[in-house]
């Protein structure tokens, strides 16, 4: 309870008015000494620093721990104390308390270390439009061997077709590419995985794919013969880059493309605005209480015409 406090008091105030039942006088003390210390510049803030301190103060009596900030406010404290201390509390509320003490913790500090440095945040490449893509398949057909022309094709069709890029595409031969449950199929093997993963490719991709991979048979399906060189697939994005009228070609922008194109299939983006999610990992936790699809089903939904 903050008694003589109103709503818009100030902080200093505010801190001087915490009397909380719910906790000792020796523990309210030690809360409003330990935020009062910090200088929280808003009375919101000193209300969920007030909180977490008299909190985590009245743990620490209960454990029997000194009413301390070096005791207290220590990294292994903290954790042991969210850790045994608020299971009655939803996991949101876990998380603040937690972000609140390391908070309190580090404006006590005599001699605070400094701040990580902010690293930017790496973004989803753009994709490539229709038209962007055509004009790197009429440049795969225009290249001047059967072989380059079959190769340059694979490239494209797997990363805006598959979303193949990297380490992955050069793993995958002639032979990978199936015809089967109604569609176009990749094995996509990788050394990190037991099984290699079936990959439906967008129907319209489905036909200059088919012939590069018979072209290719048991060889892999982009060339060269040591399928763990990284530039394997440098001399194939170089001879696409010729018209200047596109943009560079780059993997990441090609799987992007695939990626925006089932997306839209699929209507995520309509999901994710009538859900309000706008976190990946939540989509990861729905995703893994659902039945895994068919190779049917997956077939039909992504390797379908948009």
């Amino acid at each position: 309870m903050l008694q003589g406090a109103g709503p818009v008091a100030e902080p200093g105030a505010l801190i001087a008015a915490y009397r909380p039942c719910s906790v000792s006088e020796a523990a309210g003390s030690f809360a409003r000494e330990l935020v009062a210390g910090a200088g929280p510049q808003s009375a919101t803030r000193a209300k969920a620093l007030l909180f977490a301190a008299g909190r985590l103060a009245a743990f620490g009596q209960s454990v029997g721990l000194e009413l301390s900030s070096e005791a207290l406010l220590s990294e292994a404290s903290i954790e042991r104390f969210i850790a045994c201390g608020t299971q009655a509390l939803s996991p949101a509320s876990r998380r603040t308390l937690r972000t609140n003490l390391r908070a309190l913790a580090r404006a006590l500090q005599r001699h605070p270390e400094p701040r990580p440095a902010a690293l930017p945040r790496e973004r989803a490449k753009p994709p490539y439009s229709p038209a962007e893509i055509e004009g790197y398949l009429r440049l795969a057909g225009s290249q001047s061997t059967v072989a380059r022309r079959m190769r340059a094709s694979a490239l494209i069709c797997l990363g805006a077709g598959a979303g193949i890029v990297a380490g992955e595409l050069r793993q995958i031969r002639g032979s990978d590419v199936l015809e089967r449950s109604g569609g176009v199929l990749v094995q996509v093997r990788a050394p990190a995985r037991p099984r290699a993963r079936g990959v439906p490719v967008l129907a319209r991709f489905g036909e200059p794919l088919i012939a590069a991979a018979a072209f290719a048979g048991q060889g892999l399906i982009i060339g060269g013969r040591d399928p763990h060189r990284r530039n394997i697939s440098d001399a194939l994005c170089r001879a696409l880059c010729a018209d200047p009228s596109l943009p560079r070609l780059q993997a990441g922008r090609l799987r992007s493309t695939w990626l925006s194109e089932a997306a839209q299939t699929i209507g995520l983006q309509a999901f994710m605005a009538a859900a309000g999610v706008t976190c990946s990992q939540r989509l990861g936790d729905v995703a893994s209480c659902l039945p895994a699809a068919t190779e049917q089903e997956m077939v039909a939904l992504l390797g379908g015409s948009p």
